[in-house]
This record gives C-alpha cells, sequence and structure tokens, in this order.
C-alpha cells in the first residue's frame, strides 16, 4: 500500500514544477506576480482623455491595445475611422502619453495581459474588436443581438452591453443585451 501512496506522489511532482513554470514563464516578474494581477482591466482615470475621445464613443480603456496600437492611432487623427479626430497638439500630446503609459503591454491587469497573448508582442491592431481575445469573448453571440439591435449596431459599443463597461471589470454576470435581456453564455 505504501509503494503505491509513494509512486503517486513522485509523479505528483513534475506536474506541479510544470504548472509553476508555466505560471512563471506567463510573467517575468514570478510566479506569485500571477496570483496579485488585479482583474478586468484599468479603468480609464484622465478626465482629458474622457472628455476628448469619449465625446464621440466609448472611451475605450488604454489597456485593451499595446503602445505602438495607440501611437499609431494618435498619429493619424486626421482620418480616425473616417473621421476627423485631430486635438490640438497639447492635447494630443497628454492624450497619447496616457495612453502609453496605460497600455496593455504595461498593464498588471488580467485582461490585458490575455490580450497581449492573443495578439502578440510585436503586433499593433487599430481596433480592438478584431483581436483574437476579443473574438474569443464574443463569438457565441449572434449577429441579429447585435448587427440588426439598433441599440446596439456594433461590437465597438462596449457599454452597450456591458453594464459595467465604465470600471473596466466586463464581468459576465453584467452583460444585458437591449431588447434581449441578460446574457447567459
Amino acid at each position: 500500500m505504501k509503494r503505491t501512496y509513494w509512486n503517486s506522489f513522485i509523479f505528483a511532482i513534475p506536474l506541479l514544477t510544470i504548472a509553476t513554470v508555466s505560471f512563471g514563464d506567463d510573467d517575468e516578474e514570478g510566479f506569485f506576480k500571477f496570483f496579485k494581477r488585479k482583474p478586468g482591466i484599468a479603468p480609464v482615470t484622465s478626465q482629458l482623455y474622457k472628455e476628448e475621445c469619449g465625446s464621440c464613443h466609448f472611451a475605450y480603456q488604454p489597456g485593451w491595445l499595446p503602445e505602438q496600437s495607440w501611437r499609431d492611432m494618435m498619429s493619424r487623427l486626421d482620418d480616425h475611422f473616417g473621421d476627423n479626430a485631430e486635438l490640438n497638439p497639447v492635447n494630443q500630446k497628454q492624450v497619447l502619453e496616457y495612453l502609453v503609459s496605460n497600455s496593455a503591454d504595461k498593464s498588471d491587469y488580467r485582461r490585458s495581459k490575455k490580450m497581449m497573448r492573443s495578439i502578440g508582442s510585436s503586433a499593433a491592431p487599430q481596433r480592438i474588436t478584431e483581436t483574437g481575445y476579443f473574438k474569443h469573448e464574443h463569438d457565441e453571440i449572434p449577429s441579429r443581438l447585435i448587427a440588426e439591435n439598433d441599440k446596439v449596431a456594433s461590437l465597438s459599443h462596449c457599454n452597450a452591453c456591458h453594464q459595467d463597461a465604465d470600471q473596466g471589470t466586463f464581468s459576465e454576470g453584467n452583460i444585458e443585451i437591449p431588447g434581449h435581456g441578460k446574457w447567459d453564455d
């Protein structure tokens, strides 16, 4: 009987080691950093960003995209997805600094880390909705509830369904699709 017990114990040790390595590889600062990560994504804290960008669309949290994405986007505000969103130079510099310093590749929030894993370290997507992480999280939602729903219209309107989008939590328990009700996948 003891021999069986020790065999089981010996086989369990490598499994723990493998799990530790995979957690450790997830973050260069070590294994325990994984457990200290904050859930969700950092909420928007810049009033200037909320006013300038949030006046036209949902003020996306900077932690959704890496630094290079924000730099590229802010360098082409004269053609911002078909609109002219140019800012005065002082405000543009301040908004860019805020976005860059809070970008996904600099964040300790779980969703930012997941986003970075889904796009890779060298990618610079311009649309959050085109990333692997975003597509995976929204793949079960029928288009009739989004594109055919005039109260939502597009997956880019995060706050249309995510009741806690402004706080950066995006919890599945707080999804309410207008005209449909509570979402339960």
